[in-house]
C-alpha cells in the first residue's frame, strides 16, 4: 500500500497552536519508518480548511487517490484533512468505498471497516471548532469596537500597540499624513500633486513589517487615507459608525470638506439629522406632513461648506398637486418667536399674578375643606343605608327584587360620591399648579426657545397651541385657550407700566398710585 503524506497549516487564527508544516512532515515520516509505510509523495500547503474548494493541493491529492495512484493518507491529525462537512464527507465516502484503504494519523488509524460514528465525531469536532472560533472572534471584534478600538491593522499614520492591543500614533508618519490633509483642504492641490510631495519631497515611506513596507505610498493608499473616517475619530464596521478612542487627526468638518474637494474619488459620509418640528406641522394645501432636510453649499471663495435646513411638504398624496415651497429653518423659528412675543410677560407681572393666586388658593382650600366634609358625611350616610338595606334583606323584610334595585342605586351613589371626593382633594392643587405653569411659560418660553436644544424647542411649540399648519411659508397656530387672556389683556398694561418706569418727571406719589392701578387691573384679569 502506498501513502500520500499531507501536511497543512493555516495562516489564519484557527491554527495558532498547531504544529508547523515541517514538524508535521517530520513526525509523519518517523511513524512511516516505524510501521514500514511507503510514502509515494509529500503534499504541503498553507491554506484554511474551513471552506470547501479552497485548497488546490488537497484537491489534487484527492483526484490522484480516486485515480488509484495511492491507497492511503498519512497526516498529523484528522483535522489537517478537513474542517468543513463537504471535504469531510468526500474523505469518508472514499474510505467507505475502499478507495482509501487507510488514514494514518500520529494517534490512530482509520480503516474502511471501522465504525463510521468515530470518524464522524472527530471530523464533526474539527468543524465545530471552526464554528465556535468564528463566533468567539466575531464577539471579540464587536467588543473591541464598542470599547473604541479598531480591530486589525492600523491605518497609515498609526500603528498597533502589541502590549495593550490598541491603536497608537506612529510618531514618524502621523504629522506627515496630517500635513497631506492640510494640503488637500486648501483646495489648491490635486491628489497626485500631494502624493508627489509626500513621497519625493518629504521622503515618506510606509511602516516596515515582516514582508512588506518601507516603500513610497501608492496613489490608492492616499485615496484610502482621504476617504477613511478613522482619521476623524470614527470606526466604521459593517455599515455602522462607532466612536473611537484613538487620537484623531482631523475633525469631522474637515473630513466632509475634503470629500467635496475630492469629487468623484471621495464621497461625503452619510448623516442622520434630527429636526425639532417634524411630525408636528402639516401642509395647509394638501394635508401631508411637513418634513425637513439639510442641504449643503460649497463656497468657492472661502473654501467653506455651509449647511441649510429647510422645512417642506412631503407631497405623499400623489393624486393632489401641492405648490407649497420650502421654508428655511431660521424663518420658521422667527415666526414661532413672534408668536411667543405675543404672550411673553415681564417677571414683575408674573410675581403679581402668583401673589394673588396664592391668596386665592388659601380661600380655595378653606372652601374645599367645607365641601369635602359635606361630601364625606353624605358618603358615610349612604354607606349606612346600604348596610341597613342588607340587614333588611337578611331578615326578609324586603323582597329580593326590591333589594337588588335599591342596592344598585346606592352603589351608584357611593361610586359617584367617591369620585367627587377625589376631585375635591385634587382641585386646589391642580388649579394652582396649572396656573403657575402658565405664567412660567409666558415669562420664560421665548428665552428658552432661543437658547434651547431641539427637544426644548419642540415642547415650547407644543405649549403654544395645536393644529399647526404651513401655507405660503407662513405658520398658522391654533393658540391654547389658557394663553388667550394674557395675549388679549397684557400688552396695554405692559405699555403703561413701561411708561411709568421710564417717566422721570412723574411724582413718586402719582407714580405709585398709577402703578397700583396697573397691578390691580392685572391681578383682576
Amino acid at each position: 500500500m502506498q501513502y500520500f503524506l499531507y501536511a497543512r497549516k493555516s495562516t489564519e487564527g484557527e491554527d495558532r497552536q498547531v504544529q508547523s508544516i515541517d514538524d508535521q512532515v517530520k513526525l509523519c515520516k518517523e511513524k512511516a519508518k516505524r510501521l514500514n509505510l511507503k510514502i509515494k509523495k509529500v503534499y504541503t500547503e498553507s491554506k484554511s480548511a474551513k471552506k470547501p474548494n479552497n485548497r488546490p493541493v488537497f484537491d489534487e491529492m484527492m483526484k490522484r487517490i480516486e485515480a488509484g495512484d495511492a491507497q492511503g493518507i498519512l497526516c498529523w491529525n484528522i483535522n489537517r484533512l478537513s474542517r468543513n462537512p463537504i471535504d469531510s464527507a468526500q474523505v469518508q465516502w472514499l474510505l467507505q468505498q475502499y478507495i482509501i484503504k487507510s488514514i494514518n494519523t500520529i494517534d490512530r488509524e482509520y480503516l474502511p471497516d471501522d465504525n463510521v460514528l468515530l470518524f464522524n465525531v472527530e471530523s464533526g469536532m474539527a468543524n465545530q471548532f471552526i464554528l465556535d472560533l468564528s463566533k468567539n472572534v466575531k464577539r471579540g471584534i464587536q467588543s473591541k469596537i464598542e470599547k473604541g478600538w479598531r480591530p486589525g491593522m492600523a491605518p497609515t499614520g498609526y500603528k498597533n500597540d502589541v502590549l495593550t492591543h490598541t491603536i497608537a500614533v506612529d510618531q514618524e508618519r502621523f504629522d506627515l499624513i496630517r500635513r497631506a490633509w492640510d494640503y488637500t483642504l486648501t483646495g489648491n492641490y490635486t491628489v497626485p500633486q500631494i502624493l508627489d510631495k509626500l513621497n519625493n519631497e518629504w521622503g515618506f515611506r510606509t511602516l516596515k513589517k515582516k514582508k512588506v513596507g518601507n516603500k513610497p505610498l501608492a496613489m490608492s493608499g492616499l485615496y484610502k487615507i482621504f476617504t477613511n473616517l478613522f482619521y476623524a475619530g470614527i470606526i466604521v464596521h459593517k455599515g455602522k459608525e462607532y466612536p473611537g478612542k484613538h487620537k484623531i487627526m482631523i475633525t469631522l468638518e474637515e473630513f466632509d470638506r475634503a470629500q467635496v474637494l475630492l469629487g468623484r474619488k471621495g464621497r461625503p459620509r452619510s448623516k442622520k439629522h434630527k429636526f425639532a418640528f417634524t411630525g408636528m406641522i402639516r401642509c395647509a394645501e394638501c394635508g401631508c406632513s411637513i418634513t425637513a432636510e439639510t442641504k449643503k453649499k460649497f463656497i468657492k471663495n472661502t473654501k467653506e461648506i455651509r449647511y441649510y435646513t429647510y422645512y417642506r411638504c412631503t407631497k405623499r398624496k400623489r393624486h393632489l398637486k401641492c405648490n407649497q415651497k420650502p421654508l428655511r429653518k431660521e424663518k420658521l423659528e422667527k415666526q414661532i418667536i413672534e408668536n411667543l412675543n405675543e404672550i411673553t410677560i415681564l417677571p414683575e407681572f408674573k410675581d403679581w399674578a402668583l401673589e394673588v393666586l396664592n391668596e386665592s388658593n388659601d380661600k380655595e382650600i378653606t372652601e374645599r375643606t367645607l365641601i369635602y366634609e359635606m361630601q364625606h358625611r353624605t358618603l358615610v350616610n349612604t354607606q349606612k343605608q346600604l348596610d341597613n338595606l342588607t340587614k333588611m334583606r337578611y331578615r326578609e323584610l324586603i323582597s329580593e327584587k326590591e333589594y337588588i334595585k335599591e342596592r344598585n342605586n346606592l352603589q351608584k351613589d357611593i361610586t359617584r360620591l367617591k369620585d367627587k371626593l377625589k376631585h375635591t382633594e385634587q382641585r386646589a392643587n391642580n388649579w394652582l399648579e396649572l396656573t403657575e405653569k402658565t405664567f412660567e411659560f409666558a415669562t420664560y418660553a421665548r428665552v428658552h426657545f432661543i437658547n434651547g436644544d431641539l427637544e426644548t424647542k419642540k415642547k415650547i411649540l407644543a405649549g403654544l397651541g395645536s393644529n399647526f399648519l404651513l401655507k405660503d411659508r407662513k405658520l398658522f397656530i391654533q393658540g391654547n385657550k389658557w394663553l388667550q387672556p394674557i395675549k388679549q389683556g397684557y400688552p396695554v398694561l405692559e405699555k403703561e407700566y413701561q411708561r411709568l418706569e421710564l417717566d422721570k418727571t412723574c411724582l413718586n406719589k402719582t407714580k405709585t398710585e398709577s402703578l397700583t392701578s396697573v397691578i390691580t387691573r392685572w391681578q383682576g384679569r
